[in-house]
């Protein structure tokens, strides 16, 4: 599913395959990170993959059980009670990212250096992704994941994704991934 357009609250909400792409009317289309959905969008999926080529509400990706997700920004409590699957945001995010997650991973493009003090540490750790790419080949996997995803959302028509490819190397070193602190 394809939306030009704003979306509401719930986008992806129950997602369990396919792609759902929403992208700005074309006069909004050199704006990045402009808000393109609402509160709760990808709430309780559990595959498929969403992508916003904008920002995103409150709550986004709480209970996700699989989906993938690749979007501009985020509000407060994104990924809250997430079990698996994986989310990339290209920008600013809200406090309390990750409350509660126990499983998947959570990419942040930390160019302002604040992602660090707005996730939940009780229930998440942050680590650079290029310590996570030098650590062993799961975590070089992991990282050609995530150029890979980032990649499919410059071709979606992300204004933001673009430049972070043409200099991939830099700009790993601001990406981090938050996953869940081990018991």
């Amino acid at each position: 599913v394809e939306l030009t357009g704003v979306a509401n609250d719930y986008v992806g909400k129950g997602l369990s395959g396919g792609t759902v792409i929403v992208r700005p009317p074309s006069d909004e289309a050199d704006v990045p990170g402009n808000a393109i959905a609402g509160n709760t969008c990808l709430y309780g999926a559990t595959g498929g993959r969403l992508h916003l080529v904008g920002r995103a509400g409150m709550r986004f990706g709480v209970r996700n059980s699989g989906a993938t997700a690749v979007l501009e920004g985020m509000g407060a409590h994104g990924a809250e009670y997430m079990t698996a699957g994986t989310i990339v945001v290209l920008g600013r995010i809200g406090r309390n990212a990750g409350a509660g997650m126990t499983g998947g991973r959570l990419w942040l493009y930390d160019e302002d250096g604040l992602a660090r003090t707005r996730i939940n540490r009780g229930s998440v750790e942050a680590r650079s992704a290029s310590e996570l790419q030098d650590a062993h080949d799961e975590g070089a996997a992991a990282v050609l994941e995530l150029r890979e995803l980032v990649a499919d959302h410059a071709e979606v028509g992300s204004l933001l994704a673009q430049p972070l490819l043409l200099d991939w190397a830099r700009v790993l070193g601001s990406f981090l991934v938050v996953e869940p602190v081990e018991p």
